[in-house]
Protein backbone atom coordinates (compact mmCIF):
# COMPACT_ATOMS: atom_id res chain seq x y z
CA UNK A 1 0.00 0.00 0.00
CA UNK A 2 1.76 3.12 -1.24
CA UNK A 3 2.40 5.86 1.28
CA UNK A 4 1.87 3.61 4.28
CA UNK A 5 4.30 1.77 6.50
CA UNK A 6 2.01 -0.85 7.96
CA UNK A 7 0.39 -2.98 5.29
CA UNK A 8 -2.49 -4.17 7.46
CA UNK A 9 -4.65 -3.28 10.39
CA UNK A 10 -4.26 -5.47 13.44
CA UNK A 11 -6.90 -6.21 16.02
CA UNK A 12 -7.04 -3.97 19.08
CA UNK A 13 -6.38 -6.35 21.96
CA UNK A 14 -8.66 -4.31 24.26
CA UNK A 15 -11.72 -4.68 22.01
CA UNK A 16 -13.96 -7.73 22.08
CA UNK A 17 -15.18 -7.50 18.48
CA UNK A 18 -12.83 -7.98 15.55
CA UNK A 19 -13.15 -6.32 12.13
CA UNK A 20 -11.73 -8.23 9.16
CA UNK A 21 -12.01 -7.93 5.38
CA UNK A 22 -13.00 -11.26 3.80
CA UNK A 23 -10.75 -12.78 1.16
CA UNK A 24 -13.71 -12.90 -1.23
CA UNK A 25 -14.10 -9.12 -0.99
CA UNK A 26 -10.37 -8.54 -1.44
CA UNK A 27 -10.38 -10.74 -4.55
CA UNK A 28 -13.39 -8.88 -5.92
CA UNK A 29 -11.66 -5.53 -5.42
CA UNK A 30 -8.51 -6.81 -7.11
CA UNK A 31 -10.52 -7.93 -10.14
CA UNK A 32 -12.50 -4.70 -10.46
CA UNK A 33 -9.71 -2.30 -9.54
CA UNK A 34 -11.60 -0.95 -6.53
CA UNK A 35 -9.91 0.11 -3.29
CA UNK A 36 -10.27 -2.43 -0.50
CA UNK A 37 -10.40 0.32 2.10
CA UNK A 38 -10.35 4.09 2.23
CA UNK A 39 -6.71 5.11 2.59
CA UNK A 40 -7.26 8.76 3.44
CA UNK A 41 -6.07 10.23 6.75
CA UNK A 42 -8.67 11.28 9.32
CA UNK A 43 -7.98 14.10 11.78
CA UNK A 44 -9.81 13.94 15.09
CA UNK A 45 -9.88 16.73 17.68
CA UNK A 46 -9.59 15.57 21.29
CA UNK A 47 -9.87 17.41 24.58
CA UNK A 48 -7.30 16.16 27.11
CA UNK A 49 -7.08 17.56 30.62
CA UNK A 50 -3.28 17.39 30.79
CA UNK A 51 -0.41 17.45 28.30
CA UNK A 52 2.84 16.86 30.18
CA UNK A 53 3.52 13.25 31.20
CA UNK A 54 6.04 11.98 33.71
CA UNK A 55 8.21 9.31 32.10
CA UNK A 56 8.67 6.31 34.37
CA UNK A 57 10.97 4.32 32.05
CA UNK A 58 14.53 4.65 33.42
CA UNK A 59 16.33 4.09 30.10
CA UNK A 60 14.78 6.60 27.68
CA UNK A 61 16.73 9.68 28.78
CA UNK A 62 13.86 12.01 29.65
CA UNK A 63 11.85 12.86 32.75
CA UNK A 64 8.83 14.54 31.13
CA UNK A 65 7.29 14.34 27.67
CA UNK A 66 4.50 16.09 25.79
CA UNK A 67 2.71 14.95 22.64
CA UNK A 68 0.45 17.38 20.77
CA UNK A 69 -0.61 14.52 18.48
CA UNK A 70 -1.54 10.86 18.96
CA UNK A 71 -1.01 8.57 16.03
CA UNK A 72 1.53 9.58 13.38
CA UNK A 73 1.11 10.00 9.65
CA UNK A 74 4.83 9.39 9.09
CA UNK A 75 3.97 5.68 9.18
CA UNK A 76 7.31 4.29 10.39
CA UNK A 77 6.65 0.55 10.38
CA UNK A 78 8.85 -0.16 13.44
CA UNK A 79 7.45 2.62 15.67
CA UNK A 80 7.06 1.59 19.31
CA UNK A 81 4.31 4.21 19.75
CA UNK A 82 1.90 2.18 17.61
CA UNK A 83 0.80 0.19 20.64
CA UNK A 84 -0.36 3.36 22.43
CA UNK A 85 -3.04 3.92 19.77
CA UNK A 86 -4.97 0.99 21.20
CA UNK A 87 -5.72 3.02 24.33
CA UNK A 88 -7.67 5.41 22.10
CA UNK A 89 -9.77 2.60 20.64
CA UNK A 90 -7.82 2.19 17.40
CA UNK A 91 -5.51 -0.47 15.98
CA UNK A 92 -1.72 -0.29 15.98
CA UNK A 93 -1.44 -0.89 12.24
CA UNK A 94 -3.03 1.30 9.57
CA UNK A 95 -5.23 3.00 12.17
CA UNK A 96 -2.11 4.50 13.75
CA UNK A 97 -1.26 6.22 10.45
CA UNK A 98 -4.77 7.06 9.24
CA UNK A 99 -6.49 8.28 12.42
CA UNK A 100 -4.57 11.22 13.86
CA UNK A 101 -5.75 12.78 17.11
CA UNK A 102 -4.75 16.38 17.76
CA UNK A 103 -4.80 18.41 20.97
CA UNK A 104 -5.71 21.95 20.03
CA UNK A 105 -5.61 23.08 23.65
CA UNK A 106 -2.05 21.81 24.15
CA UNK A 107 -0.46 25.30 24.55
CA UNK A 108 -2.95 26.23 27.30
CA UNK A 109 -2.43 22.93 29.12
CA UNK A 110 1.33 23.35 28.86
CA UNK A 111 1.25 26.83 30.37
CA UNK A 112 -0.97 25.64 33.20
CA UNK A 113 1.63 22.99 34.06
CA UNK A 114 4.74 25.17 34.03
CA UNK A 115 3.01 27.93 36.03
CA UNK A 116 2.31 25.64 38.97
CA UNK A 117 4.31 26.66 42.07
CA UNK A 118 5.39 23.02 42.46
CA UNK A 119 6.90 22.84 38.97
CA UNK A 120 10.72 22.78 39.05
CA UNK A 121 11.50 23.63 35.45
CA UNK A 122 12.61 20.16 34.34
CA UNK A 123 13.15 19.73 30.60
CA UNK A 124 10.00 18.76 28.71
CA UNK A 125 10.66 16.65 25.63
CA UNK A 126 8.24 17.01 22.75
CA UNK A 127 7.60 13.77 20.85
CA UNK A 128 8.37 11.22 23.48
CA UNK A 129 5.70 9.20 21.68
CA UNK A 130 4.61 10.58 18.28
CA UNK A 131 6.31 13.20 16.11
CA UNK A 132 5.35 16.78 16.98
CA UNK A 133 6.30 17.89 13.44
CA UNK A 134 4.23 15.39 11.50
CA UNK A 135 2.34 16.73 8.41
CA UNK A 136 -0.69 18.10 10.29
CA UNK A 137 1.57 20.48 12.24
CA UNK A 138 2.15 22.49 9.08
CA UNK A 139 -1.50 23.53 9.17
CA UNK A 140 -2.33 23.64 12.90
CA UNK A 141 1.00 24.93 14.32
CA UNK A 142 0.24 23.45 17.75
CA UNK A 143 3.89 22.64 18.37
CA UNK A 144 4.98 26.15 17.44
CA UNK A 145 2.43 27.64 19.85
CA UNK A 146 3.79 25.37 22.60
CA UNK A 147 7.35 26.53 21.86
CA UNK A 148 6.15 30.13 22.14
CA UNK A 149 4.82 29.33 25.62
CA UNK A 150 8.12 27.75 26.66
CA UNK A 151 10.13 30.67 25.30
CA UNK A 152 7.86 33.12 27.13
CA UNK A 153 8.66 31.39 30.42
CA UNK A 154 12.31 30.67 29.49
CA UNK A 155 11.69 26.96 30.02
CA UNK A 156 14.07 24.20 28.78
CA UNK A 157 12.85 22.14 25.83
CA UNK A 158 13.88 18.94 24.10
CA UNK A 159 12.53 17.97 20.66
CA UNK A 160 12.57 14.62 18.87
CA UNK A 161 11.63 14.65 15.19
CA UNK A 162 12.45 13.30 11.75
CA UNK A 163 10.76 16.12 9.86
CA UNK A 164 12.50 19.16 8.37
CA UNK A 165 9.42 21.22 9.22
CA UNK A 166 11.25 22.09 12.44
CA UNK A 167 13.23 24.67 10.42
CA UNK A 168 10.05 26.76 10.25
CA UNK A 169 10.56 27.50 13.96
CA UNK A 170 14.22 28.42 13.63
CA UNK A 171 13.51 31.95 14.91
CA UNK A 172 12.26 30.71 18.28
CA UNK A 173 14.75 27.89 18.65
CA UNK A 174 17.72 30.14 17.88
CA UNK A 175 16.71 32.52 20.66
CA UNK A 176 16.23 29.67 23.12
CA UNK A 177 19.63 28.24 22.21
CA UNK A 178 21.32 31.48 23.27
CA UNK A 179 20.20 30.72 26.83
CA UNK A 180 20.96 26.99 26.56
CA UNK A 181 17.26 26.16 26.68
CA UNK A 182 16.88 23.73 23.78
CA UNK A 183 18.31 20.59 22.24
CA UNK A 184 16.99 18.91 19.09
CA UNK A 185 17.16 15.18 18.42
CA UNK A 186 16.93 14.34 14.72
CA UNK A 187 16.15 10.72 13.86
CA UNK A 188 18.05 9.41 10.83
CA UNK A 189 17.73 5.67 10.30
CA UNK A 190 19.50 5.33 6.97
CA UNK A 191 21.39 7.22 4.25
CA UNK A 192 19.48 5.30 1.59
CA UNK A 193 16.33 6.88 0.15
CA UNK A 194 15.12 3.45 -0.94
CA UNK A 195 15.32 2.17 2.62
CA UNK A 196 13.75 5.36 3.96
CA UNK A 197 10.76 5.09 1.63
CA UNK A 198 10.13 1.50 2.72
CA UNK A 199 10.56 2.04 6.46
CA UNK A 200 9.29 5.61 6.89
CA UNK A 201 7.09 6.44 3.90
CA UNK A 202 5.83 9.93 4.85
CA UNK A 203 8.87 11.36 6.57
CA UNK A 204 11.26 14.01 5.26
CA UNK A 205 13.85 12.74 2.79
CA UNK A 206 17.33 11.86 4.00
CA UNK A 207 18.70 14.87 2.11
CA UNK A 208 16.30 17.17 3.97
CA UNK A 209 17.11 15.65 7.35
CA UNK A 210 20.84 16.06 6.83
CA UNK A 211 20.20 19.66 5.79
CA UNK A 212 18.14 20.13 8.96
CA UNK A 213 21.04 18.92 11.12
CA UNK A 214 23.38 21.34 9.37
CA UNK A 215 21.09 24.39 9.50
CA UNK A 216 20.23 23.90 13.16
CA UNK A 217 23.91 23.46 14.04
CA UNK A 218 24.92 26.55 12.07
CA UNK A 219 22.39 28.53 14.10
CA UNK A 220 23.87 27.45 17.41
CA UNK A 221 21.22 24.87 18.23
CA UNK A 222 22.72 21.63 19.60
CA UNK A 223 21.67 18.61 17.54
CA UNK A 224 21.81 15.03 18.70
CA UNK A 225 21.26 12.46 15.94
CA UNK A 226 19.41 9.27 16.77
CA UNK A 227 20.07 6.22 14.61
CA UNK A 228 16.96 4.59 15.90
CA UNK A 229 16.36 1.85 15.33
CA UNK A 230 19.22 -0.16 13.91
CA UNK A 231 17.73 -3.20 12.16
CA UNK A 232 20.18 -6.08 11.55
CA UNK A 233 20.82 -6.78 7.85
CA UNK A 234 18.72 -3.77 6.82
CA UNK A 235 20.61 -0.68 7.99
CA UNK A 236 23.23 -2.06 10.39
CA UNK A 237 25.90 -1.78 7.69
CA UNK A 238 25.40 2.01 7.55
CA UNK A 239 26.67 2.87 11.03
CA UNK A 240 30.12 4.15 10.02
CA UNK A 241 29.05 6.23 7.00
CA UNK A 242 26.04 7.67 8.83
CA UNK A 243 28.06 8.78 11.86
CA UNK A 244 30.67 10.29 9.54
CA UNK A 245 28.01 12.21 7.60
CA UNK A 246 26.16 13.70 10.60
CA UNK A 247 29.45 14.63 12.27
CA UNK A 248 30.38 16.58 9.14
CA UNK A 249 26.99 18.33 9.34
CA UNK A 250 27.66 19.58 12.86
CA UNK A 251 25.89 17.07 15.11
CA UNK A 252 27.14 17.31 18.69
CA UNK A 253 26.35 13.68 19.52
CA UNK A 254 24.75 10.50 18.19
CA UNK A 255 22.93 7.62 19.88
CA UNK A 256 21.32 4.40 18.71
CA UNK A 257 18.82 1.73 19.66
CA UNK A 258 18.33 -1.78 18.29
CA UNK A 259 14.84 -2.46 16.98
CA UNK A 260 12.50 -4.33 19.28
CA UNK A 261 9.11 -5.54 18.11
CA UNK A 262 7.02 -5.10 21.24
CA UNK A 263 3.27 -5.71 21.43
CA UNK A 264 1.42 -5.64 18.14
CA UNK A 265 4.45 -4.31 16.26
CA UNK A 266 5.82 -7.82 15.86
CA UNK A 267 2.86 -8.86 13.69
CA UNK A 268 2.91 -5.55 11.77
CA UNK A 269 6.64 -5.69 11.06
CA UNK A 270 6.58 -9.38 10.04
CA UNK A 271 3.74 -8.73 7.60
CA UNK A 272 5.54 -5.67 6.21
CA UNK A 273 8.83 -7.54 5.78
CA UNK A 274 7.23 -10.48 3.97
CA UNK A 275 5.45 -8.13 1.56
CA UNK A 276 8.18 -5.55 0.88
CA UNK A 277 11.50 -7.40 1.27
CA UNK A 278 10.56 -11.10 0.97
CA UNK A 279 14.08 -12.15 -0.01
CA UNK A 280 15.51 -10.86 3.28
CA UNK A 281 12.51 -11.03 5.58
CA UNK A 282 13.28 -14.25 7.43
CA UNK A 283 16.95 -13.44 7.93
CA UNK A 284 16.12 -10.01 9.37
CA UNK A 285 13.44 -11.40 11.67
CA UNK A 286 15.79 -14.15 12.90
CA UNK A 287 18.58 -11.67 13.59
CA UNK A 288 16.23 -9.34 15.48
CA UNK A 289 15.23 -12.30 17.64
CA UNK A 290 18.90 -13.19 18.18
CA UNK A 291 19.38 -9.72 19.69
CA UNK A 292 16.59 -10.33 22.20
CA UNK A 293 17.21 -13.81 23.54
CA UNK A 294 15.29 -15.58 20.78
CA UNK A 295 12.25 -13.30 20.94
CA UNK A 296 11.04 -10.34 18.91
CA UNK A 297 11.14 -8.16 22.02
CA UNK A 298 12.90 -7.92 25.35
CA UNK A 299 11.33 -5.67 27.99
CA UNK A 300 14.22 -5.74 30.47
CA UNK A 301 15.27 -2.20 31.46
CA UNK A 302 18.69 -1.28 30.17
CA UNK A 303 18.91 -4.27 27.86
CA UNK A 304 15.80 -3.72 25.74
CA UNK A 305 17.27 -0.76 23.80
CA UNK A 306 20.73 -2.25 23.19
CA UNK A 307 19.99 -5.94 22.86
CA UNK A 308 22.30 -8.82 23.80
CA UNK A 309 24.20 -11.55 22.04
CA UNK A 310 26.69 -11.67 19.17
CA UNK A 311 24.89 -9.42 16.68
CA UNK A 312 24.07 -6.78 19.30
CA UNK A 313 27.70 -6.82 20.45
CA UNK A 314 28.90 -6.31 16.89
CA UNK A 315 26.56 -3.34 16.47
CA UNK A 316 27.66 -1.84 19.77
CA UNK A 317 31.35 -2.21 18.89
CA UNK A 318 30.88 -0.74 15.40
CA UNK A 319 29.04 2.21 16.89
CA UNK A 320 31.77 2.73 19.49
CA UNK A 321 34.44 2.75 16.76
CA UNK A 322 32.38 5.18 14.64
CA UNK A 323 31.90 7.64 17.51
CA UNK A 324 35.56 7.42 18.49
CA UNK A 325 36.60 8.13 14.90
CA UNK A 326 34.15 10.87 13.91
CA UNK A 327 32.65 12.25 17.16
CA UNK A 328 35.37 11.53 19.69
CA UNK A 329 34.69 14.51 21.92
CA UNK A 330 30.91 14.43 21.49
CA UNK A 331 28.81 15.43 24.44
CA UNK A 332 25.09 16.00 24.85
CA UNK A 333 24.61 19.39 26.56
CA UNK A 334 22.74 19.77 29.83
CA UNK A 335 20.05 22.42 29.51
CA UNK A 336 19.84 25.35 31.92
CA UNK A 337 16.62 25.64 33.89
CA UNK A 338 17.77 28.60 36.00
CA UNK A 339 16.21 31.02 33.48
CA UNK A 340 12.70 29.69 34.04
CA UNK A 341 10.73 32.82 34.97
CA UNK A 342 8.51 31.19 37.57
CA UNK A 343 11.53 29.76 39.40
CA UNK A 344 13.25 33.13 39.37
CA UNK A 345 10.14 34.86 40.68
CA UNK A 346 9.79 32.30 43.47
CA UNK A 347 13.43 32.80 44.44
CA UNK A 348 13.02 36.59 44.57
CA UNK A 349 10.04 36.22 46.87
CA UNK A 350 12.37 34.80 49.54
CA UNK A 351 14.06 38.19 50.05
Amino acid sequence: MKGRGSQKNVHNRFLENRYEILDEFQNHCAETGEEVADNKTNYIKVFPKTLVNKVESPDVGMAYSANPYQGCEHGCVYCYARNSHEYWGFGAGLDFERNILYKENAPQLLEETIRKPSWKGDTIVFSGNTDCYQPLERKLEITRKCIEVLWKWKHPLGIITKNSLILRDLDLLSEMAKLNLVIVNISITSLSEKTRRLLEPRTATIKQRLKTVQVLSENGIPVNVMMAPIIPSLNSHEILPLVKEVAARGACNINYTIVRLNGQIGEIFKDWAEKTIPDRAQRILNQIAECHGGHANDSQWGRRMRGAGTIASQINETFRIAKNKFLKDSEKPVLDRSHHQLLKNNQLSLF
